[in-house]
Formats: C-alpha cells, sequence, structure tokens
C-alpha cells in the first residue's frame, strides 16, 4: 500500500518526537481490563513512576469519519475528536492527526499514554494487528499495530470495527441486567458487518474474516460493490448506499441517509429507494438466522438512528421469510453510534466504557 507521509506531532508536542515523551512499561499495563500498579513516562530521557496506569485512546476508524476518545480506564472522558477519514489527504495520515492530537491532551494533562485500541472495518488479524484488507480505506496487509506501537511506544490492540462495537454493546446491556449468549450485533454505516456471538464467545472465523456480512450476495447480479463483486447487501442497504442511490435515482443530494427515512411519506423516491434497502436487509438477516440461530439481533451504527422507520418493517420482513420458526428479538442499539468508540476504548484496557446513553424505551 502506498502512503502518504505522516503528519507532524501538533504543535503543543513542541516538535518532539512522540516515543521520546510518551511511553510506559507493557509488561504493567493491562491488556484485558487488569489492574496496573505502576506506569513509566519519560521526559527529556528522566523516567518517573507514576502510581496510576495513564490515559487511553480508543479510536473508531471508519470510511466516512474517524472518532477517537481519550479516558482513563474507568471510563472518565478527558477528550473526544471527529474528523472525515481524508482530511489529512488519507485514511492512515488522518488517524495518525488524530492520535497525535489526543496524545497532546495526555500530554498537557500531565498524564502518560498508556494504550491505544483501534476499530477498524475489513478483514483484520487481530493476533498481529494486520488489516489483512479494508476496501474502503484502501489498506492492504497495513501492520498497523506494529506502525501505531513505533510511533507511540505503548501497547496498541487493534480489532474489526463490528466485534470491538459488539464488545460495548454486550457490556452495556450486561450493566442494564441483561446477559447475552446468542446474538448478532449488524452495524450499518459506510458498510455493513456483523458480530456473531455464540455461546456467550465471539465468533472469529480461521481466517479473521468472520462477520463480513456486507457481502453476502442478496440480488445475483446486482449492483457493483467496492469489493469488486456484484448484488452484495452493503450495495443496497449500508447508509452510503442508501444515499447514492436515492440521488441517483432522481432525488436531491442529502447529508445523511437517515434524512431518506425521514422522507419516504412525501417522497416516494425516498420510499422505494428505502424499501429496496430494507427488504436487502432482511434477505440478509434471514440466512444470517437460519445459520446462527441468535436470540437477539441488534442493528447499530449511523443508520440505527432511524429507529421504528427501520425497525418496525425490518422485523415484518424477516418473519414473513422464517415461516417455521420464531425469528429472533431485532432491536436497536443501546451504544448508538458511539459504540465503535467505547468497543475501542475495550481493546486498549478501559476496565468498563464510559455509561452509554441508554435508551429509556427500545423501538
Amino acid at each position: 500500500m502506498s502512503d502518504p507521509a505522516v503528519p507532524r506531532p501538533p504543535k503543543k508536542i513542541h516538535g518532539a518526537r512522540l516515543p521520546h515523551l510518551l511511553r510506559v512499561r507493557s509488561d504493567r499495563i493491562p491488556m484485558n481490563g487488569g489492574t496496573a500498579k505502576a506506569a513509566m513516562t519519560f521526559r527529556a530521557g528522566a523516567p518517573v513512576v507514576v502510581s496510576e496506569p495513564g490515559l487511553l485512546i480508543g479510536a473508531d476508524v471508519g470510511g466516512t469519519g474517524i472518532k477517537a476518545v481519550l479516558a482513563d480506564p474507568d471510563g472518565t472522558v478527558h477528550a473526544r475528536i471527529a474528523r472525515p477519514t481524508a482530511a489529512e489527504g488519507s485514511p492512515y495520515a488522518t488517524l495518525v492527526h488524530v492520535l497525535d492530537t489526543l496524545a497532546g491532551e495526555a500530554l498537557d494533562a500531565g498524564q502518560p499514554l498508556s494504550g491505544i485500541g483501534a476499530a477498524v472495518p475489513g478483514i483484520v488479524d487481530r493476533h498481529t494487528g494486520t488489516v489483512v484488507r479494508a476496501t474502503n480505506l484502501d489498506w492492504h496487509e497495513l501492520e498497523l499495530t506494529h506502525r501505531l506501537r513505533h510511533r507511540y511506544a505503548v501497547p496498541v490492540t487493534v480489532d474489526h470495527d463490528a466485534r470491538a462495537a459488539a464488545d460495548a454493546e454486550w457490556a452495556a446491556r450486561a450493566a442494564v441486567g441483561e446477559q447475552v449468549e446468542d446474538a448478532a450485533f449488524v452495524p450499518i454505516g459506510t458498510g455493513i458487518a456483523a458480530a456473531l456471538r455464540i455461546g456467550g464467545r465471539t465468533v472469529t472465523g480461521a481466517r479473521c474474516a468472520a462477520g463480513e456480512f456486507g457481502h453476502v450476495v442478496v440480488v445475483a447480479g446486482g449492483e457493483p460493490c467496492t469489493c469488486g463483486g456484484h448484488g452484495c447487501l452493503e450495495a443496497y442497504a449500508s447508509a452510503s448506499a442508501i444515499g447514492r442511490r436515492y440521488e441517483r435515482a432522481g432525488g436531491r443530494r442529502l447529508p445523511d441517509a437517515a434524512v431518506v427515512a425521514q422522507s419516504i411519506s412525501s417522497d416516494p423516491v425516498a420510499a422505494r429507494v428505502w424499501v429496496e434497502a430494507v427488504d436487502a436487509l432482511a434477505r440478509g438477516l434471514v440466512g444470517l438466522i437460519a445459520l446462527s440461530d441468535p436470540e437477539l439481533v441488534v442493528i447499530g451504527g449511523g443508520l440505527s438512528s432511524a429507529g421504528a422507520v427501520l425497525l418496525n418493517p425490518l422485523r415484518s420482513r424477516v418473519a414473513a421469510q422464517l415461516p417455521w420458526r420464531r425469528p429472533p428479538r431485532i432491536e436497536q442499539s443501546l451504544t448508538g453510534p458511539e459504540a465503535g468508540q467505547l468497543g475501542a476504548l475495550l481493546l486498549a484496557g478501559a476496565r468498563r466504557t464510559p455509561e452509554p446513553v441508554v435508551r429509556s424505551l427500545r423501538v
């Protein structure tokens, strides 16, 4: 993958290279929610032992935008930042800009940075931290964990965005007393994915490629997809596809696919595109349900904000195609569009996520 020059750290770091300023002892930093006894931070070569494990960064890398949060291990948020994915010329350059900015915030607060978690779309090998392929980012065999560890000198964990977001969703549901053993989390944004939980364990697959739900073919010989195939679910039901298909069918340019949902009662073009999207999503879910038998399907990502306009017809269409069994519950995500960031914080080593805005009324 060709990679443009990485931006320099922000001016607040006084031009010094981040790894010389922010260092921790990786053997003392919890990778899975444990308790750290101490962390090390270096300034001008002088080590100082501090009693707290330091701050964590959770970054949600999407095809449209990159969102990140700086928090302590107990979930207290110190700073947030969001940037368009291509704002700095390339997705990787934008990610580095976002991380540099939050690392600078940690430095200004006088606290060490002790871990980074990144939730990334595509095929992600969590064991090596390599993004094998992320079509929407044009990343191929990108050793992301290695690069970020070298730059920031802290533990880094990279995983698939849907799996990370799902972990945050299950944690949020556990916090309100709901234990989920068999479920599917389906985030719908620029792309579509699915994180499967079977018997309380997340399914990753033989090559860490489980969950590429958006590339299930739902229309034989249908519209082209960014993956190179045709008729993929993502080409019909992702937020980006809905907006693109609406505009191509004669509708006006809209800032958000959810606006298409809000227009279906007054705009025939919006109504047609929306029905086609819901039909495609239902066909995909029927196959997923038949294969994995979840008790719950959670719809997340930006499109989940459409609420009942999406969920009610989706439930009806799924039930109609499963006459031989009772369909699972289909619900809106409790963690909403922040799920990716919250999951990335868990990857970074947070003991719990910041308290999500849990919806009191599920549609």
